[in-house]
């Protein structure tokens, strides 16, 4: 597991900055110390994220963790208190004109102009985008309501757009032109389960071609589905991040056992110095200490009759729980 003190160790080792347009880099985006204060709130605390190129991140946090803060920082949306933010492998403020146009991103949803058609507003924003032609703004506008479904409401004044539609309109803004990260905050916010399969799809192909994806989302079902890393935010503090399968194992290894005879097993493992317990489906045998083949010796010596044994790891709910309660627990500890 990547806690906050293991990703600080790592931060010694700086990415460089790509000059040539378009140059691969290690991270899509970087933050070292970055910190956010408001009055004598403290929102963001010394934040040293890595999203690597090409992955999908998914950020997760409760509310008042920092999220939005934070992605608001790495696209210049607001100045950090303290600290460094690295996009594209440049540093932000100073090449967030390089930088920026090869970002598309939905951050506390979109803000169009009420008295104007899902389309027209679409033109407004493609007429603005560097990368761009003029000649093909039309084609592109056409393009991006396709893919989200809002072809058929094109036309419909956007004040009229449901929650869901205005969602769909956001992300067909940011997914205007090509891009190398897609920032998407909240993004099957008021979607029904439709509309989440098609993000779902969409963010999948956007990792397909190549590009980042940054998701910060309260659905950890959602995450897990899509998501290839996952960062843990809580009261403003980076509490774990890296690979998600990762992560998950690092939760806590363990066997499902299969058999008709679970109190048996469960006798005959503690017997050996197994951590072991029944559950819903079996017996449930801790890795930690030992090894699935010396799990299945111990039940064969003891005559336990065996069905299926198969690995298994935490959800994404468990690590996620287990990694905020500790914080609040910690806290409430703490004297004043």
């Amino acid at each position: 597991m990547r806690t906050r003190d293991a990703v600080v160790a790592e931060g010694s080792a700086t990415t460089p900055s790509q000059d040539a347009p378009g140059a691969p880099v290690e991270y899509a985006a970087r933050t070292r110390g970055l910190r956010k204060v408001y009055g004598g709130t403290v929102a963001v605390d010394g934040v040293d994220l890595d999203v690597p190129a090409g992955s999908v991140l998914g950020m997760l946090g409760p509310n008042g963790s920092g999220k939005t803060t934070t992605i608001r920082m790495l696209l210049g949306l607001t100045t950090p208190t303290s600290g460094s933010v690295e996009l594209l492998g440049r540093p932000l403020p100073e090449r967030a004109g390089d930088v920026l146009p090869a970002v598309g991103a939905m951050v506390e949803g979109p803000g169009f102009y009420p008295f104007l058609s899902g389309r027209d507003n679409l033109l407004r924003f493609a007429a603005m985008e560097p990368l761009l032609p003029s000649g093909s703004v039309r084609v592109a506008v056409a393009d991006a309501l396709e893919r989200v479904g809002l072809a058929d409401a094109a036309r419909r004044r956007y004040r009229g757009y449901s929650l869901g539609m205005k969602q769909r309109l956001g992300l067909a803004a940011a997914l205007l032109v090509p891009r190398r990260l897609v920032v998407l905050d909240e993004p099957t916010n008021g979607l029904d389960p439709a509309g989440t399969r098609e993000i779902r799809r969409m963010i999948g192909e956007l990792r397909g071609s190549g590009t980042t994806v940054i998701v910060s989302s309260h659905l950890l079902a959602e995450i897990e589905a899509v998501c290839t890393h996952v960062a843990v935010l809580s009261r403003g503090s980076l509490l774990a991040q890296g690979d998600l399968a990762t992560l998950l194992e690092a939760g806590g290894p363990a066997l499902l056992v299969t058999t008709p005879d679970r109190d048996a097993a469960v006798t005959a493992l503690l017997a050996e110095g197994v951590s072991a317990r029944r559950s819903s489906e079996g017996v449930r045998v801790e890795l930690t200490g030992t090894s699935a083949p010396r799990v299945v010796a111990a039940l064969v010596r003891s005559d336990v009759e065996v069905h299926e044994v198969r690995r298994e790891r935490a959800g994404l709910e468990d690590f996620f729980t287990q990694l905020t309660e500790g914080v609040s627990a910690t806290t409430e500890g703490e004297g004043p």
